[in-house]
């Protein structure tokens, strides 16, 4: 069975004004349809990454540049991503149609390559 990747793209200022109660109850949607997913063997893994930005890797000729990312312009980051089964690309979109994160931003979906 082929694996995808859902990449949770947001936008950065999209839960800042959530109160810490409020947080903990988006987090639980997260956690509730994660375990929906493994019920149904789909769900291979998946993880919140830090809000930070991460780095930027580049090569310009011999020099290879680690810059800090997303740039203070961006407006966009992804927050997190999980990996599904699934046989193509109209399934994943379905397994993906209810997660909660449709409610904070968007969701790429693309196959991984396991040739």
């Amino acid at each position: 069975m082929a694996q995808f990747i859902l990449l949770l793209h947001e936008n950065v200022s999209r839960f800042a004004d959530l109160t810490p109660e409020e947080m903990q109850q988006v987090v639980a949607r997260y956690g509730a349809w994660g375990r929906a997913l493994a019920e149904k063997g789909k769900y291979v893994g998946g993880h919140k990454l830090t809000d930070d930005g991460g780095r930027h890797m580049s090569r310009a000729k011999a020099d290879i540049r680690v810059t800090d990312g997303p740039y203070s312009e961006a407006k966009e980051v992804i927050g997190g991503l999980f990996i599904v089964d699934a046989p193509d690309y109209e399934a994943a979109a379905a397994l993906a149609r209810d997660c909660p994160h449709l409610d904070f931003g968007w969701i790429e979906i693309r196959q991984i390559d396991r040739t």
